[in-house]
């Protein structure tokens, strides 16, 4: 390998050596930077003017006071170091401003959206509650009602039931009072069958006794 291909791979070996530790810096708030082939005004001009607040990426730092940069369009040289600055320029901060403020507003637009939504789901929630506690008090009493009738229906069907076991017990004494009735009347009977016999024998027995007690005529002696 010659020292020419040496020389010239050292250099592209520098070059993207710096090209990896390369950051980004500003052109200055000048209208124009001339971009030069060296470090000073004899340099040959590479470009007429940057633009002030075009990105430039940094590759080289000297302590002449210039800067070896690289354009956008890929060209490099020497700029004055005055010229470049980390910071964006004002015009550059005044838009990124403008920006983040017009982002800001879009999400504050877009929060007091939500916020709306979020209120008005937030009364819809409340209103739904109201409802439902409206109804869960009239259901509470429907629901006493219910137990109430349900409370009434046990007590009647047990009322119902003591009813009947009474009515039950009514019917068989009121059997047991129809069969000693009927004892009774056949009882009376008897007895005022027996006790017609007996007249009609103490009748007989009279008829037959009494003539026997009649004392007997006595005899005229004096006929």
């Amino acid at each position: 390998m010659t020292p020419l291909r040496l020389i010239f791979c050292f250099l592209a070996l520098m070059v993207a050596a710096a090209s990896a530790h390369a950051k980004t810096v500003y052109v200055d708030d000048s209208l124009y930077a001339p971009i030069r082939s060296g470090e000073g005004t004899q340099y040959r001009i590479l470009h007429s003017g940057v633009r002030s607040g075009t990105a430039l990426e940094l590759l080289e730092t000297s302590d002449s006071g210039y800067s070896r940069v690289r354009t956008p369009e890929g060209i490099e040289g020497w700029i004055n170091s005055r010229y470049v600055t980390e910071t964006p320029v004002a015009r550059q901060r005044l838009e990124q401003a403008n920006k983040q403020l017009e982002q800001t507003r879009n999400e504050l637009g877009e929060l007091r959206e939500q916020l709306e939504e979020v209120t008005s789901e937030r009364d819809e929630l409340r209103n739904s509650e109201e409802a439902l506690q409206s109804r869960a008090g009239k259901l509470s009493e429907e629901l006493s009602n219910i137990k109430e009738v349900a409370s009434d229906s046990i007590n009647l069907d047990r009322r119902n039931s003591e009813l009947s076991e009474e009515n039950q017990k009514l019917r068989n004494e009121l059997e047991v009072l129809t069969a000693e009735k009927e004892r009774l009347e056949g009882k009376k009977e008897s007895d005022f069958m027996l006790l017609g016999a007996a007249l009609v024998l103490l009748g007989v027995i009279l008829a037959l006794v009494v003539p026997l007690l009649k004392p007997a005529r006595k005899t005229d002696n004096w006929a």
